[in-house]
Formats: C-alpha cells, sequence, structure tokens
C-alpha cells in the first residue's frame, strides 16, 4: 500500500501544487498508513503538514482542521507524549463543539480520544465525566443498539475495572457483549475482545468458574 500511497501523493503535488487540499489528503492517508505499522515519527511529520496546509485554505477553525489536530494527537498519545498530546485533542474538542454542535458522532469521538489518554495516566476523574458524555451523545443520534454504543460501554467498564470497581464494570461489559453479538455476530472481533474482557474482569476478582467461558469463547473466534 505504501508505494500506493506516496505515488498518488507525487501525482497530485505535481498537477495541483503541494499547498492543494488533495495533497493534504494524500499526506493524511499515507500518515494513517505509518501509525498503522507503528512508523510514529514519520506519521508525525505528515500530520503537521496535513494541518498546516489544513490551516491555510480553511482556517484555524474549520471541523477537518479539529480532524487533523485529533489525528496529530493520536500519534503523541501512542508516543506517550501526552503533555503534546492533551492541547490539540482540546482544541479539536473546542472547535467541534463551536462548528458542529454537543451531539454529533464525530464529538464523542473526539471525547473518547482524550478520555483514553487520561485512563492511560490514571487520571479517572478527568476520564470518566468524558467517557459518559460520548455515551450520551452515541445513544442519542445512533441508538441504544449501535456498535459504537457497546465500544462506549467497553471503555467505561475498563476504566471502572482498572479501578477494582467490579461491580460497575460488569452490567456494562454484559451490556456491550450482547450489542455486539446482536449487531456483528457471535465471530466478530470485538465479541472476541468483550469475552476476554469479561474473562479478566471475573479472573481478577478469583471468580475462576465463571472467567473460564469467557477466556474460552475468546480463544475460539480468535483461532
Amino acid at each position: 500500500a505504501e508505494p500506493l500511497y506516496k505515488e498518488a501523493l507525487e501525482i497530485r503535488k505535481q498537477q495541483l501544487g503541494e499547498e492543494h487540499s488533495d495533497v493534504a489528503a494524500s499526506l493524511n492517508n499515507l500518515a494513517r498508513l505509518y501509525v498503522d505499522q507503528g512508523k510514529y515519527s514519520e506519521a508525525e511529520v505528515l500530520h503537521k503538514e496535513t494541518l498546516r496546509i489544513q490551516r491555510r485554505h480553511l482556517g484555524h477553525e474549520h471541523p477537518n482542521v479539529a480532524t487533523s489536530l485529533n489525528n496529530l494527537a493520536i500519534v503523541y498519545n501512542l508516543q506517550g507524549k501526552y503533555a503534546e498530546a492533551e492541547p490539540l485533542y482540546k482544541k479539536a474538542l473546542e472547535i467541534q463543539r463551536q462548528h458542529l454542535g454537543d451531539e454529533l458522532p464525530e464529538l464523542a469521538a473526539s471525547l473518547s480520544n482524550l478520555a483514553t489518554m487520561y485512563a492511560e495516566q490514571g487520571k479517572y476523574a478527568e476520564t470518566e465525566p468524558l467517557l459518559l458524555e460520548a455515551l450520551k451523545i452515541r445513544k442519542q443520534r445512533l441508538g441504544d443498539e449501535h456498535p459504537d454504543v457497546a465500544s462506549s460501554l467497553s471503555s467505561l467498564a475498563t476504566m471502572y475495572a482498572e479501578q477494582g470497581k467490579f461491580a460497575a464494570a460488569e452490567p456494562l461489559l454484559h451490556q456491550a457483549l450482547g450489542i455486539q453479538r446482536q449487531q456483528l455476530g457471535d465471530e466478530h472481533p470485538d465479541v472476541a475482545t468483550t469475552l476476554n474482557n469479561l474473562a479478566s474482569l471475573y479472573f481478577d476478582q478469583g471468580k475462576y468458574a465463571e472467567s473460564e467461558p469467557f477466556h474460552m469463547g475468546a480463544l475460539k473466534i480468535r483461532r
């Protein structure tokens, strides 16, 4: 895939000029590929260039700029550069609230990204309200049975489990599992992940008999 992305980038640069918005799109595509490959330094350079071009064409407050800020923040987050990631996440949220409103799925994704960063640092007091807001938005906009709602439920459950709040985490994971099985099918990778999370939840409480069938269910899907 990388040679094709690079070729598309060079063609667009030659035909449209290095500052064209389509060049920014190609830069973003290549950057996302590098993220998937774990090439974070290369991705960081490309996301910065994408952001610079978009700001020049669209201004600093455009929703597409918010998306680029999020993408760059994710790259910093993956490298543990939380001090660099946090202001970008917050600026993206500010732009989205101003231009998209408080109830769009894009805002929920940004809230979840910032919450994940806080959770990785053990800042659960900051994490919880962000995850709850993301869950509320997704339920309102997508319905109670959407896979993205299941994702929010799982994130909340993980946060509670990390704090030892197993009673709070358990029903959320079961609810997420029910949604995923209904919407995605019993063999979906997300189902395996939630089964594994439930297995870990019970194992950490010493409930080995309850843990085993969830563990075996996850293994069966992943084979």
